[in-house]
């Protein structure tokens, strides 16, 4: 049997007044969701439990059939992993983002999308004024995403996961004081991220950009190294992932999955979504499995506020992603589809947010339900809740939990 999920982030959402009191996936033109929705259930899952910050990090983990609440040792490590940085066991990873704050503001999260050869001198400058001679070591990655990562070397971090940190993408157009590290350990984010804004000042590539210039970094997400049990050993079929996000990349490497990678995925509204579909079809057809289609665009697009983006991203995945792949493997015989997200994130308030998030799945051995339409009001309306998120794996698998 060959199965398939596709992950639009964060695209649960609120009623919108300039959408006629829709939502996104209700005001979107969804026709092949739909389909899904039609050919078998629409329910709802949770895969944030309350105790822990909402974030693509928890909430594809858990999407993934894995429980956060044992898993999960912060987001940092995970995207070291699709870097290929190995952590011992006591060293650390933190998110070392580049962010625009002007007044006391957080302007830009991403910098206004700093260029990767932009990025990577101010994290080169970064190395040679903070890292040289220390446990620190700071790592390029894509654009605004880059790492810091602490090595141990038999001794103990001064900072632990209680450490409190919030990720920038949540204190857009805010003060950024009320969100700064807070906790053991925070003095030497805090020393870091002030030491920093003269470093990236005197970058000339940098500061040519003017206002869009990134000030700063902003440090969040630490954590140690992680220890999955393989996928193929929980489920009984090798997976493989398309995204275009270190996070989701990580995941998969360190679940044992292969990594994709797509010419033209961007993890933007620009990314190409018809290759995204091409290349996932193409695996299946070359005796892969398992496929992962995760799509940034539409929590990128909450992020912005951008309501009418989210809606054409949300198009743009059902036409050139969820329906020709559909199409096929309804063309390949025994085979299961499941198009879910991993977190709401709400356009009102750009960030990502606690709660139960709409999934379709149908296919081989899934009998139909009533529901004929993919969007929270026909979720919320059906008597199917998996209350722990990890348990919708299952679902899709056909197998039984076993956490």
């Amino acid at each position: 049997m060959k199965f398939a999920l596709v992950i639009p982030d964060g695209v649960a959402d609120e009623a919108q007044i300039s959408l006629g009191g829709k939502t996104p996936l209700q005001a979107a033109r969804v026709p092949h969701m739909d389909a899904i929705a039609t050919a078998g259930i629409v329910g709802q899952a949770d895969h944030v439990p309350l105790s822990m910050p909402s974030g693509s990090d928890v909430g594809t983990m858990s999407l993934f059939g894995y429980d956060p609440l044992t898993y999960h040792t912060g987001r940092a490590p995970l995207e070291a992993a699709a870097q290929g940085i190995d952590l011992a066991a006591d060293d650390w990873a933190v998110r070392c983002n580049l962010v625009t704050i002007r007044d006391g503001v957080m302007k830009s999260f991403t910098a206004e999308q700093i260029p990767n050869d932009v990025a990577r001198e101010v994290m080169n400058a970064l190395q040679s004024e903070l890292g040289a001679d220390s446990h620190w070591t700071f790592q390029p990655g894509v654009s605004y995403r880059n790492l810091l990562i602490y090595r141990g070397s038999g001794t103990t971090a001064p900072f632990d996961l209680k450490t409190q940190t919030t990720p920038p993408h949540d204190v857009t157009d805010q003060p950024v004081a009320p969100h700064l590290p807070k906790g053991r350990g925070s003095e030497v984010f805090l020393d870091l991220m002030e030491r920093s804004k003269a470093i990236l000042a005197s970058v000339p590539s940098n500061a040519a950009r003017g206002h869009a210039a990134a000030t700063q970094i902003w440090l969040w997400g630490q954590g140690s190294r992680p220890a999955f049990k393989p996928f193929v050993e929980r489920f009984g079929v090798r997976g493989a992932v398309i995204t275009a996000v270190d996070l989701l990349r990580g995941i998969g490497r360190l679940l044992g999955w292969q990594v994709i990678e797509v010419p033209g995925a961007t993890g933007y509204l620009d990314t190409d979504y018809a290759a995204k579909g091409r290349y996932a079809i193409d695996h299946l057809k070359n005796g892969g499995d398992f496929i992962v289609v995760h799509v940034e665009a539409t929590d990128e697009a909450s992020h912005e506020g951008n309501t009418n983006a989210k809606v054409q991203a949300l198009e743009n995945i059902d036409q050139h992603i969820v329906g020709p792949l559909h199409d096929y493997l309804k063309s390949q015989g025994e085979y299961r589809i499941l198009v879910c997200p991993d977190h709401p994130t709400f356009l009102r308030t750009k960030t990502h947010s606690h709660g139960y998030v709409p999934f379709a799945l149908c296919g081989t051995g899934i009998s139909a339900d009533s529901a004929k339409t993919y969007d929270e009001v026909a979720a919320a309306a059906s008597s199917i809740r998996d209350d722990r998120g990890c348990q919708l794996m299952h679902r899709l698998m056909g197998t039984n939990p076993d956490e």
